[in-house]
C-alpha cells in the first residue's frame, strides 16, 4: 500500500502546473491589478491551502491502509480435538465412474466437507497406490489440507496397485510420539488388487491406539476404467476391457481388525455423515497449546488524523468571506 505514496509528487506537480497555467490565463485576459480589484474576495493562499490538506489527509489514509502495528502482545490457544490421518487410494482404478463424477473425486469431495465441520482437530492426507508417501503431515490449518486435496491425482503415483499396509505404516509414522489425543486413520480405497498386509497394520495401530474407520468407494458389480483424455477404457493384455470392482468384503475385514468401522460411500452423504458420528465418539484432549505473539494495530490514528484534515478542508472556502473579512475584533472603539 505504501506504492500508493508516489501518487503525492504527481499530484503536486499537477497542482502547480494547474495554478501556472490559470495564472497565464489570468494575464492573458487583462492586467493582473485591474483583475485583482475586480475579484477583491479571491485568494492565492486558500487553494494552496486547501490542497496541501487534502495531500497530507491522503499520506495519513495511505499509512492506515497499510496497517502500522508496533507492540506486543502474547495469546495461548488450547485446542480440544483429535488427530485424524487421511489414507486415500489414487490408483488408476479410483477413475471408475460407477458414482458421479469418479471414485477419486468422490471422495475429495467428502474429505472436503469433512474438513470444513472440523474447528479444533488436526487432520494430515496421505495418499497411495503401488506405494504410499505423505501428501500433507498432521496439521490445524485447513485452508492448506483443502488445497492440497485438490491437487490430487493417480498421476501423483505411477507404481500401479493398492498397497494398503504400506498406507497405514506411513498414517502411524505421522502421528508422531504417543500422545493422550484421540486418534483415528480414515481409509478410502476400492480395496481392488490388494497387496500387503493391511489387517497387520491395522492392529499395529490399534496398539498405538489408533482406531482405523475404512470407506469403500465404488460399487461391487464394477465398471470400467476410463483412459484420461479419451474416451476409451483401460484394457487388459488379452485386449478385453478392464471391470474393477469394489472388494468391500475386504474393507470389512480391515475396519474388523482395526476396531473401526465400515461404510460405504455412494452418490450420497450417507458415509460422510455415519463417519462423522462414529468420529464424534472419539475421546477429545488438549492436542497443543500454542503461543503467539500478535502486534497491535496502529491504523486508527492515521484515519482519525486524517478525518480530521478532511473536515478542516470541507470549511476552508476556496474565496475569502465577505462578511469575516469586514470583522475586526481587535478594532478599538472610538468613544
Amino acid at each position: 500500500m505504501l506504492w500508493l505514496l508516489t501518487l503525492i509528487p504527481i499530484f503536486i506537480v499537477a497542482f502547480i502546473l494547474y495554478t501556472r497555467r490559470k495564472r497565464r490565463q489570468l494575464v492573458a485576459f487583462g492586467d493582473p491589478t485591474l483583475i485583482a480589484e475586480l475579484m477583491p474576495d479571491a485568494s492565492r493562499q486558500r487553494p494552496v491551502i486547501k490542497f496541501a490538506i487534502l495531500m497530507v489527509a491522503l499520506t495519513l489514509l495511505i499509512f492506515a491502509a497499510a496497517r502500522p502495528q508496533y507492540g506486543q502482545k502474547s495469546e495461548k490457544i488450547q485446542r480440544q480435538g483429535i488427530e485424524t490421518m487421511i489414507a486415500l487410494d489414487i490408483s488408476n482404478s479410483m477413475l471408475a465412474e460407477d458414482v458421479s463424477p469418479c471414485r477419486l473425486d468422490r471422495a475429495k469431495q467428502m474429505l472436503s466437507k469433512m474438513i470444513d465441520q472440523m474447528v479444533d482437530d488436526k487432520i494430515g492426507l496421505v495418499v497411495f497406490a503401488g506405494e504410499s508417501y505423505i501428501q500433507l503431515p498432521i496439521t490445524c490449518d485447513y485452508v492448506s489440507a483443502k488445497m492440497f486435496l485438490n491437487t490430487i491425482t493417480p498421476d501423483l503415483i505411477k507404481t500401479q496397485g493398492t498397497a494398503i499396509g504400506s498406507a497405514i505404516q506411513t498414517c502411524i509414522k505421522c502421528f508422531g510420539e504417543p500422545s493422550e489425543c484421540g486418534r483415528c486413520i480414515v481409509l478410502i480405497t476400492d480395496g481392488e488388487n490388494h497387496e500387503d498386509d493391511a489387517e497387520g497394520a491395522v492392529k499395529q495401530a490399534l496398539e498405538a491406539g489408533i482406531q482405523t474407520f475404512v470407506i469403500g468407494i465404488g460399487k461391487t458389480e464394477g465398471s470400467p476404467i476410463p483412459v484420461p483424455g479419451t474416451s476409451e477404457y483401460k484394457k487388459d493384455r488379452a485386449g478385453n476391457v478392464v471391470v474393477s470392482k469394489l472388494n468391500e468384503e475386504m474393507c470389512q475385514n480391515i475396519a474388523k481388525a482395526g476396531k473401526g468401522m465400515y461404510v460405504h460411500c455412494d452418490n450420497t452423504n450417507t458415509a460422510m455423515k455415519a463417519l462423522q458420528k462414529e468420529m464424534n465418539k472419539i475421546a477429545t484432549s488438549e492436542i497443543d497449546t500454542e503461543i503467539y505473539s500478535d502486534y497491535n494495530e496502529q491504523y486508527q490514528t492515521f484515519a482519525l488524523l486524517a478525518l480530521l484534515l478532511l473536515v478542516i478542508e470541507f470549511f476552508i472556502f476556496a474565496r475569502q468571506n465577505h462578511v469575516l473579512t469586514k470583522l475586526d475584533i481587535f478594532k478599538e472603539k472610538q468613544i
